[in-house]
């Protein structure tokens, strides 16, 4: 229960007047309204109450349709853009909302291309929501996302080597199933005891819900008993577990590899590189890099190849047509 008010008792609460100022103080943080009061409580009424009808109430409703039939990992990232979206528009109205707006939310987040490009998604499903609805009568998100730059790093062993040496064993475990395994970091941390079959791991991917086993080979059957061992005498579900038994978070396992990479000296490694990494090196061995990763297409698998050979083409000849042209 909060103490009553000593001083200010005119203003609303959270509402305070400091230094010559008002502030609006929400959770230990102190947000500058100005120095008018009307205007002060103009901008107070502002951040706290969206209007009803406004777009925050439409993208609330409109998620509900929206990650109907979507996969998690894309649940995820829509409703983080959701957040984003209401935040940046909690002051429209649907009807109010124009295309110059659409580009500002795109500038604000120019330096987070990818982050971009997930709010335009989500705000352009929003609005086709409302148009169906016959809320508005078009969709103003008509812009085009940023050209995201397709990764193209490959780790080398040898900087592989390097944040291993600097890892723990848990995160050196889980550094060696991705690489041998080709599988997402989410989907080695999703590994059951279950998924440990007589012909080898059994995987479900979370992205795209395709089924497939990686077969046992001496140095995977090697990695899986290191991961058994690292848990002392407590088992839990999943190979992979903390200390409370629980499945690990991605966010966990990232700031471990962070850490790892650094200590490396390292700075351009990403965690999902291993991926890559298993695809290139599985190619190199004349094995089927595309079945590794579980891919529909060859095609797919492209992009995750990073050590491509250069072509080799002769030129030619002109010798004989020069001299004949003389």
């Amino acid at each position: 229960m909060n103490r009553p008010r000593k001083h200010d008792k005119h203003l609303p609460q959270g509402m305070y007047f400091r230094h010559g100022a008002y502030y609006l103080v929400r959770k230990g943080r102190w947000e500058p309204l100005g120095r008018d009061l009307p205007a002060a409580l103009k901008k107070y009424a502002d951040t706290l109450e969206a209007p009803k009808g406004g777009m925050v109430d439409l993208i609330d409703a409109a998620l509900v349709h929206i990650l109907r039939d979507v996969r998690p990992n894309t649940a995820k990232s829509y409703r983080q853009a959701a957040r984003r979206l209401k935040q940046a528009l909690h002051e429209f109205s649907p009807q109010q909302v124009r295309g110059r707006h659409v580009a500002q939310v795109k500038q604000k987040l120019a330096d987070k291309p990818s982050a971009a490009n997930h709010c335009l998604t989500v705000l352009r499903l929003v609005f086709a929501y409302a148009v169906e609805n016959q809320l508005v009568d078009d969709n103003p998100v008509t812009i085009k996302p940023y050209r995201t730059k397709k990764r193209s790093r490959l780790i080398s062993l040898q900087e592989y080597a390097a944040i291993y040496a600097k890892a723990g064993p848990r995160l050196q475990v889980i550094m060696d199933l991705c690489i041998r395994t080709g599988q997402r970091i989410n989907d080695v941390l999703a590994i059951r005891r279950a998924d440990l079959t007589p012909e080898g791991i059994r995987f479900q991917q979370q992205k795209t819900e395709t089924k497939g086993i990686v077969p046992w080979t001496p140095e995977l059957r090697a990695v899986v008993e290191r991961a058994k061992g690292l848990g002392g005498n407590l088992t839990a579900l999943t190979l992979l577990y903390n200390r409370r038994g629980r499945p690990l978070t991605y966010w966990a396992v990232f700031d471990q590899w962070k850490k790892a990479r650094l200590a490396a000296g390292i700075p351009d490694a990403w965690i999902h590189d291993l991926r890559a990494v298993a695809a290139t090196w599985a190619k190199k061995q004349g094995k089927n890099a595309t079945a590794l990763l579980m891919h529909a297409s060859p095609a797919q698998t492209e992009r995750y190849l990073r050590d491509k050979e250069e072509t080799i083409a002769d030129g030619p000849s002109f010798g004989h047509l020069l001299d004949k042209a003389k």
